[in-house]
């Protein structure tokens, strides 16, 4: 059996098409929101597992955001993966 680092996360980024009305930001506490000029939208940050990141892409759909793409982010120079 292999245990888990009880703090371990992996940055994410999750571009959408569309910008995501402030008031939902809540629904992403934790997450850098960056507004592209081509008109789509970037989450970005730290994921623990796989239930968390399918509850984000719940969350997406159901605001009935285009997903454009989901990916693990490269980490910043200088940063160790927890």
């Amino acid at each position: 059996m292999t245990e888990d680092k009880p703090h371990a996360y992996t940055i994410y980024e999750i571009r959408f098409k569309g910008e995501l009305k402030p008031r939902w930001s809540v629904w992403f506490e934790g997450f850098e929101l960056r507004y592209l000029p081509d008109g789509q939208s970037l989450l970005r940050g730290p994921v623990r597992d796989q239930a968390e990141l399918r509850g984000l892409l719940e969350k997406i759909g159901n605001l009935n955001l285009e997903l454009i793409s989901l990916y693990p982010a490269p980490l910043q120079p200088g940063a160790q993966k927890e």
